[in-house]
């Protein structure tokens, strides 16, 4: 079964802030959550980790 991560460990798992998070929702470069409860929303861990699987990554500056 897959876990959910809530907003604060996405945050942790990511290294995105809050703003980001819900920014790049918005432009459809990150998933959506589900709802868990009247108020609440959390992560797969599994579209987190692809996420993070499917970033592109640096070189670094040259």
């Amino acid at each position: 079964m897959d876990r959910n991560l809530r907003r604060q460990e996405v945050e942790t798992a990511t290294g995105l802030s809050r703003s980001s998070i819900y920014a790049m929702m918005d432009a459809g470069d990150f998933p959506r959550p589900i709802r868990i409860g009247k108020r609440a929303v959390a992560w797969p861990q599994s579209a987190i980790e692809a996420w993070l699987a499917n970033r592109p990554t640096s070189n670094g500056a040259q």
